[in-house]
């Protein structure tokens, strides 16, 4: 009975210490302001592509801030990223990715991540 204790104990140990990820992707074409910008012409280039991210962590589930807010913060940082400011370049196809990273009970991360690709129109 010792024995099948010791064996227990030891094969379910691993499992507490292991950690594993969920990856989603959303992709959307929604502009990120209310602009509306005809792309049927080819008056335009693709320049770059950006990202931005943002990460909470939770352990035994208290931390971290609302979905929302890392998104925001995530396309912040990727607007920062883009130096859209004094140009005629605006974000398409934008794409918000969220993993997460756990270790069961004890440590929760989010990591939000969107990206999208800079264009720069020529006329």
């Amino acid at each position: 009975m010792k024995s099948f204790k010791h064996f227990l104990l030891a094969t379910s140990f691993p499992l507490f210490l292991s950690s594993c990820g969920v990856h989603q992707a959303v992709i959307t074409n929604v502009a990120a302001t209310n602009t509306n910008v005809e792309l049927s012409k080819k008056n335009f280039k693709v320049t770059d592509k950006v990202a931005g991210t943002s990460s909470a962590v939770y352990v035994f589930g208290i931390g971290g801030i609302s979905n929302k807010a890392l998104i925001e913060r995530a396309k912040l940082n990727m607007f920062s990223n883009a130096n859209l400011i004094g140009s005629s370049k605006a974000l398409i196809n934008l794409s918000i990715e969220t993993h997460f990273t756990y270790v069961y009970l004890f440590f929760f991360k989010k990591t939000i991540t969107v990206s999208g690709y800079v264009i720069e129109f020529t006329e």
